[in-house]
């Protein structure tokens, strides 16, 4: 579903409110290159827990692994604001976020999971635990895994969206397992002892979960360098921005547009409150989902305001289009920003609540009003900001931008039917 930001037709201001376009989007570019990077670096420290984990397999080992993986998260969620507006990340995302997944397709779950639907038939695959599978009508030798075989073959099999076999929610559910607390407090509780060898393995298949794990971790650094490049001197994705800067300026309003509304406020968050249902964190093995919007929240605000503070505590920064916008209209700038800035102070309640031990599973519990009112006045705040962001859009773009949007916010009597 989509929403309509209208847009004034460029001839109606005049020609010199448009300096500063091109070093905002330059900015825009900096940043992208940067946050994917920190990604890509992240993801290869995880890379580096995982390959220790899978050698000598322990509690600590496996919780170094569980660090590297909550770590790798931050960057990546600040990156989320470059989808939606720029076509090669759209086409891209997919491969390392995507959610929610069967889980079943990938390994062993609870007897309460069930099994394959005539939505999915892969439901209930464990790949782990079958090394030959019938797919379209297909013998698929899957004896040995590899990131070929998860990126080629098993995500997204038979076109099923819930077929995720890849990126960081893949990674998550081999190292947490399933979280079987409902809307009680914990997180996934897989031992290390699914990756020992011989008879001290538990779950089957040990030796094969290993090679999943690792496959699929290696796959998303290549994924992460792929992107990162594209946001380099003389990426495409750079290109696409730097090289029309009107378009850019599009892009970036289109991200943040989208990530706060349909996204954000509607998909990640009003829906769980909507169904009570776990199964709609966005980190539901981890019960990180306060982090990740708390990070995507971060994201939107440091496209806004032009500045990104990267892992290494360096920042990069620039002409950005809160300053764009004030030179055409300071109030409105002013607005935008404080709205922003509200959010982030809603987000940080959840955050803080769930550190403090009030997880984000039980904020969405049926009847926990405190909860409902926590995650809900983040929603309120992000529709908010989207407002100020369809009043800046009036002012910056000369284009109808295409916003994502939700039916919990859109049209609610349809999430039941």
């Amino acid at each position: 579903m989509k929403r309509m930001m209208t847009a004034m037709i460029a001839a109606t201001l005049p020609a010199a409110a448009f300096a500063g376009e091109a070093e905002v989007v330059s900015n825009y570019a900096d940043m992208a290159h940067a946050v994917y990077e920190d990604s890509l670096i992240k993801a290869q420290e995880l890379d580096a827990a995982i390959a220790d984990f899978v050698a000598s397999p322990s509690d600590v080992t496996l919780a170094a692994a569980k660090a590297a993986w909550l770590e790798a998260r931050v960057p990546y969620q600040q990156s989320e604001v470059y989808r939606f507006g720029n076509p090669i990340v759209d086409d891209w995302e997919g491969k390392v976020n995507a959610w929610p997944l069967d889980e079943g397709l990938i390994d062993y779950v609870d007897g309460s999971y069930g099994g394959a639907t005539d939505e999915n038939p892969l439901a209930a695959l464990n790949v782990i635990a079958t090394p030959s599978f019938e797919l379209s009508g297909e013998t698929v030798d899957a004896s040995e895994i590899t990131p070929e075989l998860l990126a080629e073959t098993l995500h997204e099999a038979d076109e099923v969206e819930a077929n995720v076999a890849t990126g960081y929610h893949a990674i998550e559910f081999l190292l947490w397992g399933q979280d079987l607390n409902g809307t009680d407090h914990g997180a996934g509780a897989r031992p290390y002892t699914d990756y020992l060898t011989g008879d001290d393995c538990t779950g089957g298949n040990c030796e094969r979960r290993a090679e999943y794990l690792v496959s699929a971790t290696k796959l998303l650094v290549s994924d992460l360098e792929w992107i990162t490049e594209q946001w380099a001197e003389g990426g495409e994705a750079r290109a696409a921005v730097v090289d029309d800067p009107t378009a850019g300026i599009t892009a970036m309003l289109t991200g943040m547009g989208s990530l706060s509304y349909g996204e954000q406020a509607g998909e990640r968050m009003k829906l769980g409150v909507m169904l009570n249902d776990p199964e709609e964190e966005h980190d539901c093995f981890s019960d990180n989902t306060h982090n990740s919007h708390f990070y995507d929240g971060m994201g939107i605000h440091n496209v806004y305001f032009g500045k990104y503070m990267r892992v290494d505590g360096t920042e990069v920064k620039g002409e950005s289009l809160a300053s764009l916008l004030a030179e055409k209209d300071a109030g409105l700038s002013n607005d935008l920003g404080h709205a922003l800035d509200h959010t982030m102070v809603e987000l940080a309640e959840i955050k803080a609540a769930a550190e403090a031990g009030f997880s984000y599973d039980q904020m969405l519990a049926r009847g926990n009003e405190a909860g409902e009112e926590l995650i809900m006045s983040a929603v309120d705040a992000l529709v908010a900001q989207t407002r100020e962001i369809e009043r800046a859009v009036s002012v910056l773009s000369a284009s109808e931008i295409e916003v994502e949007g939700s039916d919990s916010l859109d049209n609610p009597d349809a999430v039941f039917q």
